[in-house]
């Protein structure tokens, strides 16, 4: 696992200049190495740049892991799994469908994005150490207030996590959140389980 190794996985994240609001890559790798200094509003201010930057971070602290587990002479890890990590974080930053709240008193329209549903699912495995969400999809009519989804979610876990209890308490953390900022009629969370992977000692300090 070398530099030359993390820079071609950066550039197989799928972003486009459209999607990061004019910026490259490489300016928010550059960005990332600065320590965010002097802060840019134009790149603090995008979501999808946000998103990037998380994807960025995610994966130096993957890097070193799967560094260590190469050191403890593990066996060779699949690149398989970082690549669909990378493209679920790929289409978070991608506004997709509109998604309405219900009118208010003064009939106001507001309306948040899929791609920030997304987000927020993707933010709910911070509190859950062991499991990395790989990719988001609602199922249904989200254009319609009030009508059914159904969210399937993709997710790889870490050996020795106890897989039922990280599930479990993804899927409560998912629920608080979307309950909290959106309107969704969610009446199903499906979390599957695509990869165990050995990659060291997993802690959320080292992403």
């Amino acid at each position: 696992m070398t530099d030359g190794y993390e820079s071609g996985e950066i550039r197989r994240l799928g972003l486009e200049p459209d999607d990061l609001d004019g910026h490259t890559l490489d300016e928010l790798t550059d960005y990332l190495e600065s320590g965010r200094q002097p802060e840019d509003p134009s790149i603090e201010g995008s979501a999808g740049c946000q998103l990037a930057l998380d994807a960025l971070e995610r994966l130096r602290g993957l890097g070193g892991q799967l560094v260590d587990a190469d050191a403890a002479a593990m066996p060779e890890v699949d690149d398989s799994w970082v690549d669909r990590i990378l493209d679920g974080i790929a289409l978070d930053a991608r506004a997709g469908r509109r998604i309405p709240f219900a009118p208010d008193e003064h009939g106001d329209d507001f309306a948040i994005t899929e791609g920030a549903v997304r987000g927020l699912v993707r933010s709910a495995e911070n509190a859950v150490d062991g499991l990395l969400v790989g990719g988001t999809h609602l199922r249904g009519d989200v254009s319609v207030i009030d009508a059914p989804i159904r969210l399937e979610i993709e997710v790889n876990a870490f050996y020795g996590t106890s897989i039922p209890q990280a599930v479990e308490r993804l899927r409560a953390e998912i629920d608080e959140r979307l309950r909290r900022h959106t309107e969704l009629n969610v009446v199903a969370i499906d979390i599957a389980v695509r990869d165990i992977q050995l990659v060291g000692t997993w802690t959320k300090g080292t992403r």
